[in-house]
């Protein structure tokens, strides 16, 4: 049998499919480039959408060549998985659902597809059928690949606001020289707990405070979790040479403290945030005078 009939022979689509993408890849790119999904997101010239057009039509053919099809971790992806989830983000954020998404994606298929037929207008009509579905199956796991990075990158990016909301929610005041405070609004939970204490934390060391206030006024309630986190904050003050004072203690966190079986005996704790700065700063050695009142006569 003559090589290049051995060759045809044991040729599977999924290859075949490779090497007509190699063969037409400036094709593929041209039409791509004119697609939405590459039109609204490479918006500074036609040649950066083709660029990325060439650029994904390699991993594709990589990935056929690799017999690997429907493999979403197929090693001719993970060059484009930074691009495809640049693409997807952006879409995101210019207002398009993810359905909306994918529909832009499963439009990258005709185009390939108008191609492939044309090139193989000769073969089989098995053989083309063959070929259209592996296609078919490749484009379906790039959708694949697309969808779930920039599901992974939304994610990452949502957790990165999220921190930075915590952040912003847990401001740490400077009361008076050597005195910091972190007046706590809302829910607490352990995730929130933690930046409290890494905050007030970094506060005691930047500002060199001597005196923490914890004021737990504006927090409605408070699980035996997030009580433990709260005594480890004053711990850890107290280790980095800061003692750490907690206010507004309300009644109902008063008694979920006593029935959970917190000993709070070492810890120092005022009824309000105006209480705690007062003992603060008379440990640091600072006279408070009130102010006389209007009209009185002062001796």
């Amino acid at each position: 049998m003559p090589e290049h009939e051995a060759d045809a022979t044991h040729s599977t689509p999924a290859r075949e499919v490779g090497e007509f993408l190699r063969r037409r890849r400036e094709q593929v790119a041209q039409r791509w480039a004119d697609e939405p999904l590459f039109r609204t997101v490479f918006t500074v010239s036609r040649d950066e959408a083709v660029d990325a057009g060439r650029t994904i039509v390699d991993a594709l053919a990589q990935v056929a060549d690799a017999q690997r099809i429907e493999d979403p971790d197929a090693a001719g992806f993970t060059g484009v998985r930074e691009q495809l989830a640049r693409m997807g983000a952006a879409r995101s954020r210019a207002g398009l659902s993810t359905t909306q998404v994918s529909s832009e994606l499963a439009a990258l298929l005709p185009p390939v597809e108008n191609l492939l037929v044309a090139d193989l207008e000769h073969e089989d009509p098995e053989r083309r059928r063959e070929c259209a579905t592996a296609l078919s199956v490749l484009m379906g796991t790039l959708r694949l690949v697309t969808m779930q990075t920039a599901l992974s990158e939304n994610q990452a990016l949502i957790d990165r606001q999220r921190l930075q909301l915590l952040e912003v929610a847990t401001p740490v005041i400077k009361l008076w020289d050597g005195i910091v405070a972190v007046p706590l609004i809302g829910t607490l939970d352990s995730a929130r707990s933690q930046v409290v204490m890494e905050t007030l934390l970094d506060a005691v060391v930047d500002q060199h405070a001597r005196f923490a206030i914890l004021d737990i006024t504006g927090v409605p309630t408070v699980d035996s979790l997030v009580a433990q986190h709260l005594m480890k904050t004053v711990a850890a003050a107290r280790l980095m040479g800061a003692e750490c004072v907690v206010s507004g203690i309300r009644p109902a966190i008063a008694q979920t403290i006593v029935h959970l079986g917190l000993d709070l005996g070492t810890v120092k704790t005022r009824a309000s945030l105006a209480d705690a700065l007062g003992y603060c700063l008379n440990e640091l050695g600072a006279n408070i005078v009130n102010a006389p009142a209007e009209g009185a006569v002062r001796r």
